[in-house]
C-alpha cells in the first residue's frame, strides 16, 4: 500500500503535516478530509523518494545500530500483537526517526505487499541488515515466530554494539597519547632543541656528552628530512593495507595478531565470543547449523579462525560433531570445546554457546578494564623518560657552561 505525504490545516487552521497510507491519491484525500483535515498538498511519498532520494533506498547507506535495534523491537512488538506484517511495517516507518531507515522500511513494506517474503526484502539493503538479520527473519517467517526472533535479534545487536564499544574506548586512550606524545616530540626537536644548538655551538671549549650530540644529531635530521620521514610512514602505510586487503595477506596479518603478547589474547577472546553468541543466536532462531556455520565464519573477523570454521563445517557436512574438528584446529581454547561438547551431547548447544559467550564477554571486560588500566601509567611513564632525556642531555651541558662562564 502507497505512503502519501501531506501537508494540510485543520479547523483551528493549523498547519499540519505527516504521513497515510492509502490505495490512491483519491482515497488518501478522502480520509484526511474525514479528520478534519484541509488537504494543500499530497504527494506519493514512495515515487517522491525513488525520483529525489534513490540513494537512500539503494541499499548503500547504513543505519547506527541503535536505530536498528529500537526498529526491530517496535517490529516484534506489534507482531506480538498479532497486528499483520504489512500494517506493522507500515506503522515502524513511521515511527522510526532515522530518514534512510524509514525509506528502507517503506520500500520492504512495499515488497511484502507485492508477496514478497521479508527476508528477501530485506536482502535488497545490505548495508542495513547483515547475513545474521536476514537468515534469523527467514527462520522466523518459516518457523511462524518472527517476533520472538526479532527480539532475539534487537538484544544480539545491542550486546555486539556494546562489545565493539568496549574495545574501541579501550583502544582510543593509548592512540590519543601517542598521537600527542609524537607531536610534542616533534615540536621538541625541530624548533626547540636547534635553537639550544646555538647557544652550545657560540662556545667552542664546551665538549658535549654522547648522549647530548645524539640528541642533537636526531634533531638535525628531523629538521633537514622531516618531509621525508611523512612520506615514508604515508607509503607504509598504503602499502600495509594493500597487503592485508589481499587474501594471503589477511590471513598472515591474522596469525601474527594472534600470537601478540596480550592483543593476541584480547583479539581471540573477542573473537571466539562474537563466534558463541552468533551462532547460538543463529540456531535458537531455528537456522539449520550448516547455513549457520556459514555465517559465523564471518562473524569472527579473524581469516585464522574462519578457516578453522569452514573446517568445522565441511566435517559437520559428512555427519562428524563441531567440537572435533574446532579442536584439531588448535584456535579455540578448551574450556569452549568443553561446553561445545557437552552441549551436543546434551541437545542443550544453543544454551552452551550462550553460557560461552557470556563468559568470554565478562572476560573481555576484564581484559579491556585491565589494559587501559595497564596502559595509562605507561604511557605517562614513558612519555615522562623520553622528555626527561631530552631535558637531561640539554641541562647537563647548561651546567657545565655555566661553570666554564663562571
Amino acid at each position: 500500500m502507497p505512503i502519501f505525504e501531506y501537508h494540510g490545516l485543520n479547523k483551528q487552521g493549523k498547519n499540519l503535516r505527516g504521513t497515510i497510507d492509502a490505495d490512491n491519491l483519491r482515497t488518501a484525500r478522502a480520509r484526511l478530509k474525514k479528520d478534519g483535515i484541509y488537504v494543500i498538498d499530497l504527494k506519493d511519498k514512495t515515487k517522491s523518494a525513488k525520483k529525489t532520494k534513490g540513494p537512500k533506498v539503494s541499499g548503500n547507506k547504513s543505519v547506527g545500530v541503535q536505530d536498528l535495534s529500537m526498529m526491530t523491537r517496535q517490529l516484534a512488538t506489534l507482531l506480538k500483537a498479532n497486528v499483520p506484517l504489512v500494517e506493522s511495517l507500515s506503522a515502524v516507518a513511521e515511527q522510526v526517526e532515522n530518514e534512510v531507515l524509514s525509506e528502507a522500511i517503506s520500500d520492504i513494506k512495499n515488497m511484502v505487499n507485492e508477496g514478497a517474503t521479508l527476508n528477501k526484502s530485506m536482502a535488497k539493503y545490505p548495508k542495513i541488515f547483515n547475513k545474521v538479520y536476514i537468515s534469523m527473519c527467514e527462520a522466523g517467517e518459516m518457523s511462524g515466530t518472527l517476533d520472538v526472533i526479532l527480539i532475539r535479534l534487537a538484544e544480539f545487536t545491542e550486546s555486539e554494539s556494546e562489545l565493539n564499544s568496549k574495545v574501541k574506548s579501550a583502544m582510543l586512550y593509548p592512540v590519543l597519547m601517542v598521537v600527542i606524545t609524537t607531536g610534542l616530540l616533534m615540536i621538541l626537536f625541530i624548533f626547540v632543541v636547534p635553537k639550544i644548538m646555538t647557544i652550545f655551538d657560540a662556545s667552542p671549549d664546551l665538549v658535549l656528552p654522547w648522549y647530548t650530540v645524539m640528541v642533537f644529531n636526531l634533531s638535525g635530521f628531523l629538521v633537514d628530512y622531516w618531509y621525508v620521514l611523512g612520506i615514508g610512514a604515508f607509503l607504509s602505510l598504503i602499502i600495509f593495507f594493500n597487503w592485508k586487503n589481499t587474501p594471503s595477506g589477511s590471513a598472515q596479518w591474522d596469525a601474527i595478531t594472534l600470537k601478540m603478547p596480550v592483543i593476541g589474547r584480547l583479539s581471540r577472546t573477542i573473537a571466539v565470543s562474537r563466534f558463541a553468541r552468533t551462532l547460538s543466536t543463529l540456531l535458537t532462531g531455528g537456522v539449520p547449523m550448516l547455513t549457520a556455520m556459514g555465517i559465523v565464519r564471518n562473524v569472527v573477523n579473524n581469516e585464522v579462525l574462519a578457516r578453522a570454521v569452514d573446517l568445522a563445517r565441511d566435517n559437520i557436512s559428512e555427519g562428524e560433531s563441531i567440537a572435533g574438528p574446532l579442536k584439531k584446529s588448535g584456535q579455540f581454547p578448551p574450556l569452549v570445546l568443553h561446553m561445545i561438547n557437552i552441549g551436543e551431547k546434551t541437545g542443550e548447544l544453543e544454551v552452551m554457546l550462550s553460557q560461552v559467550s557470556d563468559s568470554y564477554d565478562f572476560q573481555v571486560k576484564n581484559e579491556v578494564d585491565g589494559l587501559t588500566a595497564l596502559l595509562e601509567p605507561m604511557m605517562i611513564v614513558i612519555m615522562g623518560c623520553v622528555i626527561g632525556i631530552i631535558v637531561f642531555s640539554i641541562m647537563m651541558p647548561m651546567f657545565e657552561l655555566f661553570n666554564l662562564g663562571g
